[in-house]
């Protein structure tokens, strides 16, 4: 009895074993039973993750990096944000009475909002290698990151309207002459206020100390008709605002 308990332990091991190694997305269906190829997984893991269902994952599944780097360096990635950009542009010229008195106020994001850490990711992973800070923080001080063309060109119609801008970032108060150049290389210039995280900030998550910002600004006398970010942190957390527009960012989560 003794023994044949012990095979059975052992055969069993051997079954999960080899399910395991033969598991392989393309052979998945869903619980309804629909086929998953690759691509549709992959595509499914991207919207989950701009939908916010899909939260702090520390990597992009290996099997969908390939599909990560084709979508952020594609066309189609350029439309998503153009539309989001095309939003903003409805949003503020139908429900944004503004009075022009130097209280009006628009807050962007940096990183995946005004420029791009594409350039980085392309040789990281695209995302599919945990996220080093000292890596990525070496690259920002280079100051080479290319402009998002359609955040820009809002970015300018703003600052035409006299709409006070606040760029609100995550990046650490000893980046702030890089970044300040790298916006202004590729064509920023004339915000209000770039804010960046100084040691006291970094006691807190990304989401509590950019909600600080907001409640700072707002006691300021600043109204906020809305926010453009890449990260769903730069949005959640009280007070509110009116509008929030998320760009699409695949690749890495901020909380």
């Amino acid at each position: 009895m003794g023994r044949l308990l012990v095979f059975l332990l052992c055969f069993s091991s051997f079954l999960i074993s080899a399910t395991f190694a033969d598991w392989n997305i393309l052979n998945q269906r869903t619980k309804s039973g629909l086929k998953i190829s690759l691509k549709s997984y992959c595509e499914g893991w991207r919207i989950n993750v701009e939908l916010h269902n899909i939260q702090g994952f520390a990597v992009v599944p290996e099997e969908c990096v390939s599909y990560i780097g084709k979508y952020v360096t594609s066309i189609q990635y350029k439309v998503d944000s153009e539309r989001t950009i095309e939003e903003c542009r409805l949003y503020l010229s139908t429900s944004c009475p503004l009075k022009k008195d130097g209280k009006d106020a628009w807050l962007f994001d940096v990183d995946d909002t005004l420029l791009s850490t594409v350039p980085y990711f392309k040789k990281h992973h695209f995302g599919g290698e945990k996220l080093n800070l000292t890596l990525l923080e070496g690259w920002m001080s280079r100051g080479k990151a290319p402009a998002l063309e359609h955040s820009l060109k809002f970015f300018n119609e703003l600052k035409s309207m006299g709409v006070q801008i606040f760029l609100v970032s995550s990046r650490r108060e000893h980046l702030r002459s890089a970044t300040t150049d790298n916006l202004v290389d590729v064509g920023y210039h004339g915000w209000t206020r770039l804010i960046l995280r100084g040691p006291d900030d970094e006691l807190n998550e990304v989401q509590q100390y950019k909600a600080n910002v907001r409640k700072q600004l707002i006691c300021n006398g600043y109204r906020i008709w809305g926010i453009v970010g890449d990260q769903y942190s730069s949005f959640e957390g009280l007070p509110s605002v009116r509008r929030s527009f998320k760009l699409p960012n695949p690749f890495y989560y901020v909380s």
